[in-house]
């Protein structure tokens, strides 16, 4: 805990943001650092509660209520070690994670929770600037050596784990770069990708070996890597999107949201358009945009279009319109069904809900407009909510660019997947258990969105980490690596 008295006499303060006028034009970060004697101010809120509800909240099991209290005593070093102990990357959980802790904590029944995202940030922030963070060598080499393929959030995780444990790792990534997700999916005005670049040398100099630009299935078959590695861990994700199947879904202009999205992080990377955009350009520039799903890759196409000069943007959501505030008496300390506005959002877009898309209409091949439909949801005999079409429910709405961010229906089954033959679960994901995250194929594990489907970055940090254990125990019969 903090000050005992804090949260009675110190207001909610969280970090600012750049005015949006000015962060439409750029594509770095625009969250505003506090300084540090107001973090020490907000970590003195987290209050002696009893029960720390933000454990339950938060998917690595931060031990957040000790380093709000080293925060709060300024013994910052000691916060960012505890930090650590449960999450080997905070400056990414920091930048993009939505704060479940914060829905958890004790302080939001009366919506005024601890800035705890904000904390952890800073925490690891200035670990960095101060250079307490260094490679943290194994004691001894066991001579075992583990593949692990998918270099996101999971494999990091995965592969620093292992590195730390003694074991010769290889990271394997399909893509030029390494970082999965984090380098290609999120938008670099989100999470710029320096921390990726400085957290790769920490893991170079702890042992773990890149292989950029080697897809596992097809450069190199499976069967391969279970041959020359004591183990292989699949670490990929959930990379299978869902589609829009209507009339007129075959128009140019109509675009996966991550084809999209990628696109822009190469730019901004420095490449070349021909080698950003080798399938053709996607831009919004003077665009009439539409973007289908309500959730962070739509919000990450909406932050994207403005800043490419889109001529409007247009979200559409299937589901209906949540409630402003949600009823703490029912959710809390869950996460909250309740309205949610993003800072891309909040730069420029209309936003409908229970719209449901019916054609795309176009002329010469290319798509001109969207055929929609308003519905609503009403219960049946049974009692289960049924989506209805509304009498006179039609309207058509100008699109240029089309942008599908309906989520992902798991992950990529050609090739290495298939090469495999491990099991999959219901959902076509990889089947593994929390327990041991082995697969049904000898020495061949799964973790995050392969393994659990379309998910969060916290998410795929637990699970790389517990597998990463369960590896070890596999290779040495016990486990040294926390859980």
């Amino acid at each position: 805990m903090g000050k005992p008295t804090g949260f009675l006499e110190i207001a909610r303060q969280d970090r600012g943001y750049v005015k949006v006028e000015a962060r439409r034009k750029t594509w770095t970060e625009f969250v505003q650092p506090m300084p540090y004697p107001e973090v020490g101010r907000q970590a003195a809120r987290c209050m002696d509660c009893g029960i720390p509800f933000c454990h339950q909240g938060c998917p690595v099991n931060n031990l957040i209520p000790d380093w709000n209290n080293l925060v709060y005593r300024d013994q910052w070093k000691a916060a960012l070690d505890s930090l650590h102990s449960t999450n080997n990357f905070p400056e990414f959980t920091g930048r993009v994670c939505p704060a479940p802790c914060e829905a958890s904590c004790t302080l939001n029944i009366d919506d005024n929770p601890v800035t705890i995202k904000t904390i952890e940030c800073m925490i690891v922030d200035r670990g960095w600037d101060e250079g307490w963070i260094a490679p943290v060598l194994p004691s001894r080499r066991t001579g075992k050596r583990v593949a692990v393929v998918g270099s996101g959030p999971a494999g990091l995780a995965c592969a620093q784990q292992l590195a730390r444990a003694g074991h010769g790792v290889v990271l394997f990534e399909k893509h030029d770069r390494i970082g999965g997700l984090l380098r290609y999916g999120i938008p670099d005005f989100k999470m710029e990708k320096a921390p990726i670049d400085r957290r790769m040398t920490q893991m170079a100099a702890e042992g773990v070996e890149f292989r950029a630009g080697v897809e596992v299935g097809v450069a190199v078959p499976l069967k391969v890597l279970l041959e020359e590695y004591d183990a292989v861990a699949l670490t990929g994700g959930a990379e299978a999107p869902r589609d829009l199947e209507v009339p007129g879904r075959e128009l140019q202009g109509i675009h996966f949201a991550m084809d999209f999205l990628t696109q822009q992080n190469k730019r901004v990377a420095g490449d070349d358009e021909r080698k950003a955009a080798p399938q053709g350009v996607i831009t919004a520039k003077d665009k009439h945009v539409i973007v289908i799903g309500g959730g962070d890759t739509g919000s990450d196409c909406i932050g994207t279009s403005v800043r490419q000069g889109a001529a409007s943007i247009v979200q559409l959501e299937i589901m209906p319109k949540p409630p402003e505030k949600e009823n703490k008496g029912l959710s809390w300390p869950d996460w909250p069904l309740r309205l949610r506005t993003s800072s891309s959002q909040e730069e420029g877009c209309e936003r409908d809900w229970s719209v449901v898309t019916k054609r795309a209409i176009g002329a010469h091949g290319r798509v001109e407009a969207l055929e929609c439909m308003r519905t609503e949801w009403v219960k049946d005999a049974s009692g289960r909510s049924q989506m209805k079409e509304m009498a006179d429910g039609e309207f058509r709405l100008r699109a240029d660019l089309v942008l599908l961010a309906m989520g992902f229906v798991g992950p990529r089954r050609a090739g290495m997947i298939e090469q495999s033959g491990a099991a999959l679960d219901s959902r076509g994901n990889v089947k593994a258990d929390v327990d041991n995250y082995r697969t049904s194929v000898p020495r061949l594990f799964a973790a995050g969105d392969m393994r659990r489907g379309q998910s969060l970055v916290v998410w795929a940090i637990r699970e790389g980490r517990q597998c990463a254990r369960a590896v070890d125990e596999l290779l040495m019969g016990r486990s040294d690596l926390p859980r």
